[in-house]
């Protein structure tokens, strides 16, 4: 059955196309993503939570959705944009639909608009809030809701995405990540297998991908996952070998109460942080954050590691990025990004602390920095 949708951004742009998924209305910042595939991984990332996301490959839907890939218990975006949906999905894996998959979720979806449009106005004017509605069809309503919504800039978004209390983490990876053929997946878990010591990492949860955990058990640590808001003392008092910083959603300069966490920490126990993690670390060593024009979102960004002089493709989310010039002389920037040269690594000189803005267990890939969880485990212990 045939539904229209509108989405109105705050420039008083407007695109009509055709809905799917929920019914109902949603604002957020709306931004784009380059990645072909991963659209149900996108789709549970708990960093889109505030976003709604725009994919830039043309066709989504075609493999539909499964019960394995998810990298949360739910989804946190507010909307999702597509050229044109695959209602008729193939795969052996799939149990549903993308379309019955965002409806069962409570997320609006919306196809048919020119997306290569809205990209391009993404792209020369910045990431915007919108307002997306299947309810409300008038333009000039919309553009008025979109231009009092509030902006993403100085939330804290983390909130809304930790989990409520600690648990143990005990599965590994999927069984399609341990084929022969995944880039240096066989020689790092290998190796972590040859070691008899399980050291034990506390991973703290700002809105962390499943994806994460997976590698660490799979590596051979034991897992405990924190929510972000648990202070110094108490993750301490779980005597870990090692803790992790998760990515999570917005802004990070709100997150007084984790860079404090993290800055107690550091010194104490080795750390390493993806993402959002990578950025309140920068924060707690002393460097400045700044907000991208439309931001890194894609399985496609090229990193140079400026230790190894290799270059390696990686799947980014953030709109945010630290400033290389802000840090002291006990920081170094180990990764920056070949598109535009900001921030990609950075590492402590004085204590066992590094962090990546990329996400080197991404799923669907690339893989091309699985590596970095086998430099984490040698901090822990030697293999």
């Amino acid at each position: 059955m045939h539904r229209s949708g509108k989405l109105a951004l705050v420039d008083g742009t407007v695109y009509t196309g055709d809905a799917f998924g929920a019914e109902g209305e949603a604002f957020g910042e709306v931004v784009f993503n380059t990645s072909m595939t991963g659209y149900q991984e996108i789709l549970t990332d708990p960093s889109y939570c505030g976003q709604i996301v725009t994919m830039t490959y043309p066709l989504i839907g075609n493999y539909g959705s499964n019960a394995e890939d998810v990298e949360s218990d739910g989804l946190s975006l507010r909307g999702f944009i597509v050229r044109e949906l695959c209602r008729e999905p193939s795969n052996f894996r799939s149990t549903r639909s993308l379309d019955d998959y965002l409806s069962a979720a409570g997320v609006i979806g919306l196809e048919g608009i020119d997306t290569r449009a809205l990209v391009r106005r993404i792209r020369i004017h910045g990431a915007m809030t919108g307002v997306l509605s299947t309810v409300d069809l008038d333009d000039e309503s919309l553009v008025d809701k979109a231009r009092s919504s509030p902006q993403l800039t100085g939330q804290d978004l983390v909130q809304d995405v930790v989990p409520d209390s600690n648990c143990d983490w005990n599965e590994g990876v999927s069984e399609f990540l341990k084929a022969s053929t995944t880039p240096g997946y066989t020689q790092l878990h290998d190796n972590a297998n040859l070691s008899n010591e399980v050291p034990h990492v506390v991973a703290i949860d700002y809105g962390m991908k499943w994806n994460i955990p997976r590698h660490l058990k799979q590596l051979g640590c034991r897992v405990s996952v924190v929510p972000g808001t648990t202070g110094c003392e108490e993750i301490l008092a779980m005597q870990p070998d090692g803790v992790f910083l998760s990515n999570g959603p917005g802004d990070p300069r709100p997150l007084e109460y984790a860079v404090s966490t993290i800055r107690k920490l550091l010194g104490k126990t080795p750390i390493f942080g993806i993402c959002l993690g990578h950025q309140l670390l920068g924060l707690a060593c002393g460097g400045d954050i700044f907000k991208l024009k439309f931001g890194h979102r894609g399985a496609n960004q090229p990193v140079l590691n400026k230790i190894t002089n290799r270059i390696e493709i990686t799947a980014q989310n953030h709109g945010f990025a630290l400033r290389a010039d802000s840090f002291s002389e006990n920081v170094e920037v180990t990764h920056i990004n070949l598109n535009d040269h900001t921030v990609e690594g950075i590492r402590h000189r004085d204590h066992s602390a590094c962090g990546v803005q990329y996400h080197p267990e991404a799923s669907a890939g690339p893989h091309d920095s699985h590596y970095l969880f086998g430099e984490f485990r040698a901090m822990l212990s030697p293999l």
